[in-house]
C-alpha cells in the first residue's frame, strides 16, 4: 500500500509518498507567500490549495496508485467560510501577535481557572479562539458571515474530500476543545459567540473522513478510490513521524524554536504556572507540550548574522568534552521572547559571564548549553505533573550536530536518540494515512514497524554533575533580570 502525507506548514507544503515498509518514494516541495505586517502574520487558504493540488499532480505522475492520504498541519491558524464556502478573509496564523487585548480578557476577566476547567489550557495569542474575538471585534460584518470555522490542514481535507472534519489534536489548540472530554466545550463556544454547527466534526487523527472528490481527483489526480484521513497537528503529527506515540517517550525539537512533546496515557493539566500545553495525540492519547523560542534560531543569529559565517560544524570543532560545563559564560535564548515555563514576550536574549579571556568557542558553547537549559525548563515543568522519562528522541536541524545532541543528553541527564527518520510531520502524515486505511492496527504498531533509533547520546556522569551545579545559575539570571527586560522593552 502506498500512502502520502501532506504538510501544509508556513513556509510551504512538503508532499511525501511512501510504500507500506516506511520507504520514501518521493518528495515533493511547494511554497506560498505569507503577508505580515507589525503585529500581523496572514496567508490565504486557496494558496495553500492550489500549490498543494500542484504538488499532488507532480507526486502522482511519479508515484501512481496512492491509497490514502492525510494531513499535518500549522496549528492555531483561522480558516473562515460563508455559507457558500468561499474563504471569507486571509487566515491568521499561528504567529500572529495581534490578539494581546483578547488574551488579556479571556485570561483575567474569563479567567485562567474557567479556561483550564473547561480546555486545559490558558490563552496565548498564537492559539484560535483569540483570533475569532479579535475578528468579532474588529471585523463584526465578517464574524457575522461566518458559516464554517477550520484549521489550515482541515481546509485541505475539505478541498479534497467535501467532508467538514478536523481532529482532536488539532482542535486542542483552538481553545475551544473540552481536551479531557474530546469535544467541543459549550463554555468556550458561548464566549466565542460560535454555535457547534460552524465548527468541524470531530475525529481521530487515524479517522478517515470520506474519499476524494471527482472535481479533486481531476485537479490532483489521486484517484476517487483514494482514502482521505483526517490527520493532525504538526507537533502531534511530527511526533508520530518520530514514534513518540507511548508513555514515557519524549521527543525533542532543535528547530527554529524547541519543542519538548511528551507522550502520555493520561490526561493533566498545569494549574500552577499554565505554561504547559496539554493536547490530545494523534495516536488516540494525550501529551504535554513546552516551547522555548529561540532554538535552532539562536545559533543562526549567532553564526550567519553576528560571526557572518556558513559553516556550522568549524565552529565547533574546538569544544571538546572537557569544555561541557566548565564554561563560565552564560546565554539565554529569549531572541523573540520565551514561552515555556515563563511565558514572557518580553523576555530578551543575554550573554553573561563574559570576561577578557572568553573566546569565540565559549560564546558558540554557551548558546548551546543555553538552549539546552531551556529545553530542560520545559521537561521540568512537564515532570512536575507527573510524567517520567527514560529517553528523548531528537529532531530538527540543530540535532545534525552530534555536539549539540551530546549536551542535550548531559543537561538533561536523558539519553538523547537519533532516529532513520528525517522527514518530520510529512512521514507522520503518511503513517497516519497507512492506519487509517488499514495496513497496520494501531498508530503505535506502525510506528514500531516503521521507526528505529541509528544513534544514542548517553550522558556523561561527570559532566552531568557539572551541569547539575549551573542549571541553577542559568535559572536565577532570568529571574534577576525580568523587570529590566520589560524596561528595555519600552525603548
Amino acid at each position: 500500500m502506498i500512502t502520502a502525507g501532506i504538510d501544509v506548514g508556513t513556509s510551504g507544503t512538503k508532499i511525501l509518498a511512501m510504500d507500506e515498509t516506511g520507504k520514501v518514494l518521493k518528495i515533493v516541495m511547494r511554497d506560498y507567500p505569507i503577508y505580515q505586517s507589525g503585529t500581523e502574520s496572514e496567508q490565504h487558504p486557496d494558496d495553500w490549495w492550489n500549490q498543494t493540488a500542484d504538488g499532488l499532480r507532480e507526486l502522482t505522475a511519479a508515484v501512481p496508485n496512492i491509497a490514502a492520504v492525510s494531513f499535518s498541519g500549522q496549528m492555531h491558524g483561522l480558516v473562515v467560510l460563508d455559507k457558500d464556502d468561499n474563504v471569507i478573509r486571509r487566515a491568521i496564523l499561528w504567529n500572529d501577535q495581534r490578539t494581546t487585548a483578547q488574551c488579556d480578557y479571556l485570561n483575567n476577566v474569563v479567567g485562567k481557572n474557567k479556561l483550564l476547567e473547561n480546555v486545559a489550557n490558558i490563552a496565548l495569542t498564537g492559539f484560535t479562539l483569540p483570533k475569532i474575538l479579535w475578528m468579532k471585534e474588529h471585523e463584526p460584518e465578517l464574524f457575522a458571515k461566518i458559516a464554517k470555522v477550520m484549521l489550515p490542514k482541515d481546509y485541505i481535507a475539505y478541498k479534497l474530500s467535501g467532508q467538514f472534519a478536523t481532529d482532536e489534536s488539532d482542535a486542542s489548540g483552538t481553545l475551544l476543545l473540552d481536551v479531557q472530554k474530546r469535544d467541543w466545550s459549550p463554555a468556550m463556544l458561548e464566549v466565542a459567540g460560535l454555535k457547534q454547527e460552524q465548527l468541524p466534526k470531530l475525529y481521530k487523527s487515524s479517522g478517515a473522513v470520506g474519499k476524494v472528490t471527482a472535481a479533486a481527483a481531476k485537479l490532483t489526480g489521486l484517484s476517487e478510490d483514494t482514502i482521505v484521513v483526517i490527520g493532525g497537528g504538526d507537533q502531534a503529527v511530527g511526533a508520530v513521524g518520530t514514534g513518540t506515540v507511548t508513555g514515557g517517550m519524549c521527543s525533542l525539537s532543535l528547530g527554529t524554536s524547541g519543542v519538548v512533546f511528551a507522550a502520555t496515557d493520561k490526561f493533566a493539566v498545569d494549574r500552577d504556572s499554565s505554561a504547559v500545553h496539554s493536547f490530545c495525540h494523534a495516536n488516540g492519547q494525550y501529551h504535554m507540550m513546552g516551547v522555548t523560542l529561540g532554538a535552532a534560531a539562536s545559533t543562526k543569529w549567532w553564526i550567519e548574522d553576528v560571526l557572518n559565517v556558513k559553516d556550522y560544524d568549524s565552529e565547533q570543532t574546538a569544544i571538546k568534552d572537557e569544555n561541557l560545563g566548565n564554561n563560565s559564560v552564560f546565554y539565554l535564548p529569549y531572541l523573540s521572547g520565551e514561552r515555556t515555563p515563563i511565558n514572557d514576550p518580553f523576555a530578551r536574549g543575554a550573554f553573561v559571564g563574559i570576561a577578557t579571556y572568553t573566546s569565540r568557542a565559549d560564546m558558540t558553547l554557551a548558546i548551546l548549553e543555553g538552549v539546552a537549559y531551556s529545553l530542560r525548563d520545559n521537561l521540568e515543568a512537564i515532570k512536575k505533573l507527573g510524567v517520567s522519562f527514560t529517553s528523548a528522541r531528537i529532531i530538527g536541524g540543530g540535532a545534525k550536530s552530534d555536539l549539540w545532541c551530546k549536551i542535550t543528553a548531559n543537561v538533561l541527564n536523558l539519553r538523547v536518540d537519533k532516529i532513520n527518520s528525517a522527514e518530520g510531520p510529512a512521514f507522520g502524515a503518511a503513517i497516519l494515512a497507512a492506519v487509517g486505511a488499514g495496513a497496520y492496527p494501531t498508530v503505535e504498531t506502525a510506528c514500531d514497524k516503521l521507526i528505529a533509533v541509528t544513534q544514542s547520546f548517553e550522558p556523561n556522569p561527570q559532566i552531568v554533575a557539572r551541569y547539575e551545579k549551573r542549571y541553577p545559575i542559568y535559572n536565577d539570571l532570568y529571574k534577576n533580570l525580568a523587570d529590566n527586560f520589560k524596561k528595555i522593552s519600552t525603548f
